[in-house]
């Protein structure tokens, strides 16, 4: 059986389906929102809830920082990025608070300061973005810390996934398949993609969506996905850049209910005549 754990949860073969909300920077900067959005995720049944971490100052140059860009916090790009960061107090109250839920806490760290910022809080594991799957250095220092990583693999050829886990190895290895389109296409899911990665990589593999529709996500655990990791939103008109393809809590909550239901639907594989047929059997069968 392929199965990894991660912290308190395996996930793979024969496990349920381990769901991921993705608050990312949803937040907007307000800690407030934060909580709202944890509370939201853990009433609708996920029981991890996932950030990103970013040091501003290392990830984007000086001159992309300087661009003019509009937004809340200000008129430039940098502006804007220092104002979705969350530092040491916003992540310990945040910390606090999932404690208080029960429910677990990660993030995407984007450079290798974010990492060790992000030790001090014993995180179950680290979730690398679609975008540094590339980063060797990063996947590097990600597998030093010597726990468990879930990584996505959106907007990358078969040889680039292939050089990623090759650096990485495959023990205590997620993958995640994934369209890097906001919001993605149905066209473009290419959801049978998650059993061929489980074959070629002989780990277990789930599925990162932005697609606006529920049942594609529901698909992807009929089709093996072992964790789900969907976006979550107050309301998708919010301001912010990942709010139209994120989840409202009424859709996810029943997410997760679909989710656990087409667990139950999908069996064993074993075909056989259950208890409840034996008398409509013996009522409309002529012989045998």
């Amino acid at each position: 059986m392929m199965v990894v754990r991660l912290g308190d949860r395996v996930v793979g073969d024969g496990a349920p389906a381990l769901v991921v909300a993705e608050i990312g920077i949803n937040h907007n900067g307000d800690l407030q929102v934060c909580k709202d959005l944890i509370e939201l995720s853990a009433k609708a049944g996920c029981e991890v809830v996932k950030f990103q971490k970013r040091t501003i100052e290392t990830v984007f140059s000086a001159e992309d920082l300087a661009r003019p860009r509009e937004s809340p916090f200000g008129s430039s790009n940098g502006d804007l990025k220092r104002g979705l960061e969350f530092g040491a107090d916003e992540y310990a109250a945040i910390d606090e608070f999932c404690d208080t839920l029960g429910v677990k806490w990660t993030a995407s760290c984007w450079d290798e300061a974010s990492v060790d910022f992000l030790e001090s809080f014993d995180p179950p594991f680290y979730k690398i973005a679609s975008a540094s799957l590339t980063d060797d250095s990063l996947l590097r220092h990600h597998r030093s810390t010597g726990r468990p990583v879930v990584l996505s693999t959106g907007m990358s050829t078969l040889e680039e996934i292939d050089h990623a886990v090759e650096i990485l190895g495959t023990e205590d290895l997620v993958l995640l398949h994934c369209t890097s389109t906001y919001p993605a296409s149905a066209d473009e899911l290419n959801l049978r993609a998650i059993q061929s990665m489980h074959l070629r990589y002989g780990v277990p593999v789930g599925y990162s969506g932005h697609e606006e529709e529920l049942s594609t996500t529901v698909a992807a655990v009929a089709l093996g996905a072992c964790v789900i990791e969907r976006h979550v939103t107050l309301d998708r008109t919010l301001w912010g850049s990942d709010q139209p393809a994120s989840l409202e809590p009424e859709e996810l909550a029943r997410l997760v209910t679909d989710i656990r239901g087409v667990e139950r639907a999908v069996g064993d594989g074993l075909k056989r005549v259950y208890d409840s047929e034996l008398p409509i059997k013996a009522k409309l069968r002529r012989i045998g």
